[in-house]
């Protein structure tokens, strides 16, 4: 009884241990990241830097976005991956007429990046430059540049590569590739978000003006380093070319940028929100997130009683007729104004009348003609 009691403790144990080892990795991205109005350049020609020693990855070269400056250009580098572990890149995604980016992630397996063909390995479908072979990873010398006197764990294997455009997002326009179910169930593996060593990489590029689309119109001067973050020394390589002929977008950064339908129910900064009255109708007035959270005044007239009401809203009357003066009395400001004479005008004498009396002063002498009216 004892024994089984221990199992039973011990079962729950490794269950928990397993349950958090897992929630260390997340699953695979649903939302969009960032979302554009102009497509990204096309990918640069570029050489792959030879790769620095055992343990390095190739991860390709993207263009990110920045909302100052546009797209940049994120240089292709070597980084030492998790064991195990394999790098499905990132892609830019084309739908609702806006571009998307859907970061990329480590996994045991290559998922879908959009059929994007990155090179050195990442023809648009899977990994072929590499491959895991217990703890050790294990380079194919047919599309990765290794030296095999540093690196011993190498093999050769012819890589078919279809797709050889260098366009840079999947949709429309772009490269017209859907993933496979099998790539759809890499996608739900458990897997890691880009290394520390990944994000400072992208960082540090958002800093150098020369890797901006603005300035290098499609060919960045460091198109791929030996190690993430070095920028400078022997070990860079320089686009060869632009992908494509580059093309400025007649949108600013802050213009492209903009609410895809995605995020559109979460925030409404910009959008044109129509209101309803008490009845459910839309009515057509500006929602009161727009004015203040107080609508209009025809909304105020329609809610709520002239001259009753809630508090606010017969101080916001008050404060209006002080504002405007001739919306309570007409004649102000208005020469042109020439009402029709009120009926108890017509008895002016007799009311001047009335009021000498009450005041004691002598009535004034009638005209004989006014006597016998």
């Amino acid at each position: 009884m004892k024994r089984s009691v221990r199992w039973l403790v011990l079962g729950v144990l490794i269950l928990s241990v397993s349950v958090l080892s897992l929630s260390t990795a997340s699953y695979a991205q649903v939302a969009v990241g960032v979302s554009v109005r102009v497509g990204p350049p096309a990918l640069p020609v570029y050489a792959q830097p030879i790769c620095p020693g055992p343990g390095y990855l190739w991860t390709p070269g993207y263009w990110a976005w920045s909302d100052d400056d546009g797209y940049y250009w994120v240089p292709g580098t070597w980084v030492v991956a998790p064991v195990g572990m394999l790098w499905t890149p990132g892609y830019w995604a084309f739908s609702d007429g806006f571009y998307g980016w859907h970061a990329g992630y480590w996994g045991p397996h290559v998922g879908f990046y959009g059929g994007i063909n990155y090179g050195f390995g990442y023809g648009g479908v899977g990994f072929g430059g590499g491959e895991w072979r217990g703890g050790g990873f294990f380079y194919n010398r047919s599309v990765t540049n290794v030296n095999v006197t540093n690196v011993t764990n190498v093999y050769s294997r012819t890589v078919i590569v279809n797709n050889t455009r260098n366009v840079s997002y999947n949709g429309p326009g772009g490269i017209g590739m859907r993933p496979t179910r099998q790539e759809e169930a890499f996608a739900r593996e458990p897997h890691r978000a880009a290394l520390a060593a990944q994000s400072q990489h992208e960082r540090a590029a958002g800093r150098n003006r020369e890797l901006f689309a603005s300035e290098n119109h499609g060919r960045p001067a460091i198109a791929a380093t030996a190690k993430p973050g070095e920028f400078r020394g022997p070990h860079l390589e320089r686009a060869r070319a632009a992908g494509e002929p580059y093309r400025a977008p007649k949108l600013s950064p802050r213009e492209a940028r903009g609410q895809s339908p995605s995020n559109r129910g979460a925030d409404n900064h910009g959008a044109d929100n129509r209101g309803t009255d008490a009845r459910g109708g839309n009515r057509g007035f500006d929602a009161p997130a727009r004015n203040g959270g107080k609508g209009n005044d025809r909304v105020t007239a329609r809610l709520g009683n002239r001259e009753g009401g809630s508090q606010e809203q017969r101080s916001s009357r008050d404060n209006l007729r002080r504002d405007n003066p001739s919306r309570d009395n007409p004649s102000r400001g208005n020469p042109r104004y020439n009402p029709r004479p009120d009926r108890q005008d017509k008895a002016g004498p007799q009311r001047m009348e009335r009021e000498n009396r009450a005041q004691g002063k002598a009535e004034p002498k009638r005209d004989s003609r006014e006597q016998h009216r």
